[in-house]
């Protein structure tokens, strides 16, 4: 039984305070939110309001994240509303509670911040009576099947060089292992209209991936002069934060979700109204496409028993079950080699069958019937080494210039006669970007060195995992 130090204090008034009643109110937030899911997540940028005002802004970012992600710890961070301090305050004294259960606390993750970092401690006030992360863990309890542990941040400071530092203190965990969600609410009290065009600005500086830009934007003369305007960006230094972690690295992609403002909810008032935007950053740089290591021993210990049952060697399954979880990926292809050598690569751009049902099928088909190699005979069981691709969808593009050597892999459609490099072969290669299209285009289409030239090109992005 888990020790619970922290009650929740905005239920019956943000949300609802009855489990089932909540549950309801959790639904009507995502009806007619489309559920996009969204590989490689790094953070969330989600509003704070009542669940009337900004449910539905929040439940659209919430739509994109796996309900089956398996995040080891999800941080919470927002900025104080009640009190200012120095630094930011990591809960470290139990667990969090909503109405739908306790919330687990990574501990000892909030113990070694705070004993790590200057910049950390723990601010009793600054999470007694703080909304900003509590109306978050209903939208996790809810959309996340596995959740595990959070991580709630407040920060209390006031300047943008603490923000930098604070950030520094969260790198060593801004990664794939977790997810980062961010709490703001945007422009305060304005009219409709001023809140749109004053939203607009800072969420443009904000998708920038640009913390002066986003400074300068807050800092805007021009801003004093709106009538009513508290703030344009109540937890700026959270957002601010943000955009320390992933500044600089083009591999982090902002991408604008959903906005609308209170004058938009059933109570449309439209002369002092609150601003709501939703943001999702994904990490393109991720290979994972939501596929856990877990996931991977699973497709590759398929692959070997689908060889071994073709081969008539009696295969243990019990207690084996297969996740089909992924079943959204359709596109894979699977390579054996026999000591370093390969002997047979096939794969399938798309796919009626499950990921797990795919990769046993071209499993076989790679080791038996690879018109390039002799089938893989019984005694070469023990020496074979598997590699499987899971494909992202193909695009075409208009220009080479696109390609990416070793993140792209390249399809090549020109009449009647294809062929495909996988981005691996680049990197084992060594080849240049030219030499890549002219072995493609010759080797594997058939159309010439130069066929490539006039021919129709894809890319897709893999995953590349062997056993």
């Amino acid at each position: 039984m888990l020790s619970v130090e922290r009650e929740p204090v905005v239920a019956g008034t943000f949300y609802n305070s009855d489990p089932a009643e909540l549950i309801v109110q959790l639904k009507k937030c995502f009806d007619g939110v489309q559920e996009a899911v969204q590989r490689c997540v790094s953070a969330l940028i989600v509003p704070h309001a009542g669940y009337s005002y900004s449910g539905k802004v929040a439940a659209s970012a919430y739509a994109l994240v796996d309900q089956e992600a398996e995040f080891d710890n999800v941080f919470i961070i927002g900025s104080s509303h009640h009190v200012a301090f120095n630094g930011a305050s990591v809960y470290n004294k139990g667990h969090y509670k909503t109405p739908l259960g306790v919330v687990p606390v990574n501990l000892d993750i909030a113990n070694d911040l705070i004993s790590k970092s200057k910049n950390m401690l723990f601010n009793k006030e600054a999470h007694s009576e703080e909304h900003t992360i509590e109306v978050q863990l209903p939208f996790l309890q809810y959309r996340i099947k596995n959740l595990k542990h959070i991580v709630p941040i407040v920060i209390g400071v006031k300047d943008y060089a603490h923000c930098k530092k604070i950030a520094e203190d969260l790198r060593p965990y801004f990664n794939s292992k977790n997810l980062f969600v961010y709490s703001t609410d945007f422009s305060h009290y304005p009219s409709d209209d001023d809140a749109r065009r004053v939203d607009e600005g800072t969420v443009n500086a904000i998708c920038s991936n640009k913390p002066k830009l986003l400074i300068k934007e807050l800092e805007k003369k021009e801003l004093r002069n709106i009538p009513n305007l508290f703030t344009g960006l109540c937890g700026w230094s959270s957002i601010l934060t943000l955009l320390y972690l992933t500044e600089g690295e083009s591999r982090y992609q902002y991408k604008k979700i959903k906005y609308m403002t209170s004058g938009e909810t059933q109570f449309r008032n439209k002369d002092r109204v609150v601003g709501y935007q939703s943001i999702l950053i994904v990490d393109n740089g991720r290979d994972e496409m939501g596929i856990s290591e877990k996931k991977k021993n699973m497709l590759l210990q398929i692959a070997r028993q689908a060889i071994k049952r073709q081969l008539g060697v009696k295969v243990d399954e019990s207690g084996f079950i297969v996740d089909d979880s992924i079943k959204h990926l359709d596109s894979a292809f699977v390579s054996v080699y026999v000591g370093s050598n390969l002997r047979g690569c096939i794969g399938q751009f798309t796919s009626s069958h499950s990921l797990p049902e795919l990769v046993a099928e071209l499993a076989v088909s790679s080791a038996f019937n690879d018109g390039r190699f002799t089938p893989i005979s019984k005694k070469e069981l023990d020496d074979i080494t598997i590699e499987i691709s899971v494909l992202t969808p193909m695009r075409k593009i208009h220009s080479i210039e696109d390609i990416e050597l070793g993140k792209h892999g390249v399809y090549l459609k020109k009449g009647d006669r294809k062929g495909t490099f996988l981005p691996q072969v680049a990197t084992k290669t060594g080849w240049n970007l030219e030499e890549f299209l002219g072995h493609l285009a010759r080797d594997k289409a058939h159309v010439g060195w130069l066929g490539w030239q006039d021919a129709d090109l894809y890319v897709f992005e893999a995953i590349v995992f062997s056993d």
